[in-house]
């Protein structure tokens, strides 16, 4: 299975004893939307709702961090999500969260996972079916591990800062990376971490929601002066639109160079200890 397949490739597939379907939808506060009760109202056929929002290491000081191996493996048990799985991702919303959902299990150990092209709105537009209620998967068991060396801590982009040895690229607006526009998080300043670079990560799009071929991805990103022969952070408001640079990136066949730091910039913004920068990002010309 590729990592990125397309509605007909997932109407044609639906049904096979091995295929998972997994709604990732979840939403900004700002948005005013409720992911579940969207996907009660109507999913792909067999999807499960893997409930993103909640999905997170309260634990941890970073804001809605990322799980632990032990808290996802859980979860993806209880929707029925195990080992062998084919698993196909959807969202349904403005910032990808197929992205971060795909990141996280590509983090914990799975090895044949897809995100649907276009998602839920391409689906919907081409007529295809669609089935309400809560889909109940027998449970299964799932096989978690960490991949070393994929997440970035505070400390890890403080010390980059004098290292420079990974090329930070910021995944949202240029407005908020330029502290033009003030953040949508009540008291988080907007601006970015010092010498990154501004990707938005809707530029990686066609006007449909499906993905750039492999060139519109490369110009994209060597366009906000990102050489892909280098290293890489991702960072974003709150870790979610990074990690769809995580996967765009995973499409250029660049992987192993690649990490995502989780706090980012509403865990960044708000210590006084970090520096922050405002301006536009200085590109490669």
């Amino acid at each position: 299975m590729e990592s990125l397949v397309s509605t007909e490739w997932l109407a044609e597939e639906i049904g096979s004893c091995d295929l998972r379907i997994v709604d990732a939808s979840s939403h900004l506060p700002i948005a005013g939307r409720d992911a579940r009760a969207e996907y009660e109202a109507g999913h792909i056929p067999g999807a499960v709702f893997m409930d993103l929002t909640h999905l997170v290491d309260p634990a941890s000081p970073v804001p809605a961090a990322l799980p632990t191996a032990e808290m996802f493996s859980s979860r993806m048990q209880k929707l029925g999500l195990g080992d062998g799985s084919r698993i196909v991702l959807y969202d349904d919303s403005d910032v990808k969260t197929s992205g971060r959902a795909w990141f996280m299990f590509k983090l914990f150990g799975a090895q044949n996972v897809a995100i649907l092209d276009g998602g839920l709105a391409k689906w919907k537009a081409e007529g295809r079916p669609l089935e309400n209620g809560v889909q109940c998967l027998k449970t299964r068991h799932f096989t978690a591990w960490q991949e070393p060396g994929k997440v970035r801590s505070k400390a890890d982009m403080m010390a980059n800062l004098s290292s420079r040895a990974e090329q930070v690229v910021d995944a949202r607006d240029a407005g908020r990376f330029s502290g033009e526009v003030p953040d949508f998080r009540p008291g988080v300043p907007s601006g970015h971490i010092p010498g990154s670079v501004n990707l938005p990560f809707f530029e990686l799009f066609n006007p449909d929601g499906t993905f750039k071929d492999k060139a519109g991805l490369r110009a994209a990103f060597e366009k906000a002066g990102v050489d892909l022969s280098q290293p890489v952070a991702t960072t974003c408001g709150g870790g979610v639109t990074a990690a769809v640079l995580c996967f765009a990136l995973h499409l250029l066949g660049k992987d192993k160079d690649v990490s995502l730091y989780d706090g980012s910039w509403s865990e960044w913004a708000v210590d006084p200890a970090t520096p922050k920068e405002t301006g536009a990002a200085l590109q490669d010309v």
